[in-house]
């Protein structure tokens, strides 16, 4: 028996339907993500810190909309008033396309008061309700049900829907590329208030003679050098960050007496970070502060990043004007030759007479007692360092480039990765195995910038290869500076807590459920953080 011919067009319109319903399921899945970053990471800086306030003065009373989850939510009003939206959005174009402008201007309006609804909802934190979504949605509903009853071409509809996933995919990716460049400028800027603070330091420095003649004093304490003691090294330009590590250190010492503090700073922060540290007590700890400007050792005859920094393209690619908008904002951080952050390859060196040091970052905290650390048996090895490689992310071959030679002849690909920030430094192990010799040979062969592309970590991942000895994961617990979602069970057990990434804990930006930890370190008594800071 011979099958009419709709029998045959029957399967063809089903799998016409099931492609474009294929395409409207991926196009909003690509407005969502796009939704989500406009919202989540182009959020002004200042509206943020505001509402973040809000949420204090209000002692958390409830807690704010998390919009990302919200916006997902298969139960949620904002997800069902994005879907209609974006079906509308595909409808409007094919309306106008056919010439029918009433369809596409019903269609248009109706999308202008979701976005409206969907733009409250993420600014204001609270979520969309049924009396607010239900007449838009409705109405949304029946203007799609006219626009399926015209019966537009099938094919005409499959290409249009296509050219529209397209354009979201571009907006998406350029939505991407601007979030990285706001927050990496948000994450370089120096806040106001603490700028405030190193001029009205800086002012004590040189109007209080006895501040000066207290550093000369305390310059020559014999605790500077004493391997009985505790020994710490911090580099940074960064006063009130600075002070955190050290009152959070001394804080949860057992004996804070016999802790020593070794900081280096630059010649416009020195006298800064002189002023409070010589005008504040820190539980009878020394506190020593040095200024890398007075190191006439580091120049550039002997170190491959000083020899960097008198590089014209080396300084075209970091500071120049005109740089490639295409390249990852990261890479071209200059804060990556900087020398403060290459100083700890030369640890033996400014600190020739210490046999063991532990260095600290300046953007962490510490909840636990420190001291244990420098009992612990290195075996023979120069670096003390938490593992990062439980997740496939963080082996050797995502930092460096092993179509290189030099690299893949020499390392194993699949190596563990570890973190820089809470080192245990045996000196005495350095010294013999001549690190920085290594490290300096290591930057000389990277002057192109072909090896790794950016950071003080690869090339510490290729001179301490093989001396590196790994620690509880429990010593250092990374990522409070970009991750919403640390376990905080993990927080608590940790002994030092890093705040790596662009969201610092000083700045605007910071995490709001990770702040308070390093907040709490912080003595707002102190009048020059009263009018500067707090206020």
């Amino acid at each position: 028996m011979r099958r009419r011919a709709a029998d045959y067009r029957r399967p063809v319109r089903r799998r016409l339907s099931y492609w474009i319903c294929l395409l409207l399921a991926f196009s909003f899945i690509l407005a969502t993500v796009l939704f989500v970053i406009q919202h989540n990471h182009h959020q002004d800086p200042l509206q943020y810190s505001l509402l973040e306030r809000n949420a204090r003065v209000e002692h958390f009373a409830k807690e704010s909309l998390n919009f990302t989850e919200e916006i997902l939510s298969v139960t949620s009003f904002s997800r069902q008033l994005a879907q209609q939206m974006i079906l509308a959005k595909a409808y409007v174009v094919i309306a106008k396309e056919h010439n029918n402008l009433h369809l596409a201007w019903q269609l248009s309006s109706k999308i202008r008061s979701c976005q409206l609804l969907l733009s409250k909802a993420a600014m204001t934190g609270e979520p969309v309700t049924l009396e607010e979504a239900e007449p838009i949605i409705k109405s949304l509903t029946a203007l799609i049900f006219k626009a399926q009853d015209i019966h537009y071409d099938i094919a005409t509809t499959i290409v249009t829907m296509k050219s529209h996933i397209q354009a979201l995919e571009e907006r998406a990716n350029a939505a991407t590329v601007q979030s990285a460049v706001f927050g990496q400028l948000a994450a370089e800027a120096l806040p106001k208030s603490l700028h405030c603070l190193n001029v009205k330091l800086v002012t004590d420095w040189l109007k209080v003679p006895s501040l000066q003649k207290l550093a000369d004093e305390r310059k020559n304490s014999p605790r500077l050098t004493d391997n009985n003691l505790y020994h710490f090294c911090l580099f940074s330009d960064n006063v009130l960050a600075t002070s955190v590590v050290i009152n959070s250190t001394v804080y949860n010492a057992d004996h804070p007496k016999q802790l020593v503090f070794h900081i280096v700073t630059n010649g416009i922060n020195y006298g800064a970070m002189q002023a409070w540290f010589l005008s504040n007590e820190f539980k009878g700890a020394t506190v020593e502060v040095q200024n890398i400007e007075k190191f006439h050792w580091l120049n550039a005859s002997y170190s491959p990043v000083v020899k960097q920094l008198h590089n014209p393209d080396s300084r075209t690619f970091y500071f120049g004007l005109y740089q490639d908008v295409n390249a990852e904002p990261k890479i071209r951080n200059p804060k990556y030759l900087y020398l403060l952050n290459h100083l700890r390859f030369y640890i033996p060196e400014i600190y020739p007479q210490l046999e063991k040091v532990v260095f600290l970052d300046d953007d962490l905290v510490v909840q636990k007692d420190l001291t244990p650390l420098f009992s612990l048996d290195l075996h023979g090895n120069v670096n003390g360092a938490v593992e990062t490689c439980l997740e496939a992310f963080h082996r050797y071959y995502k930092y460096l480039n092993f179509s290189s030679s030099i690299i893949s002849s020499r390392f194993d690909p699949q190596a563990c990765a570890w973190a820089f920030g809470m080192n245990v430094f045996d000196l005495v192990a350095w010294r013999k195995a001549n690190v920085t010799a290594r490290y300096h040979y290591w930057q000389e062969q990277n002057a192109d910038r072909t090896l790794w592309k950016l950071g003080t970590l690869p090339p510490a991942l290729l001179s301490f290869y093989g001396l590196t000895e790994p620690l509880d994961r429990r010593w250092h617990v990374l990522g409070l500076g970009y991750d919403l979602n640390i376990d905080n069970r993990l927080i608590e057990s940790a002994a030092v807590i890093h705040f790596n990434g662009n969201m610092k804990p000083w700045l605007k930006v910071a995490i709001g459920r990770y702040k308070p930890l390093w907040d709490k370190y912080i003595n707002q008594s102190l009048p020059h953080l009263q009018n500067c800071v707090l206020s």
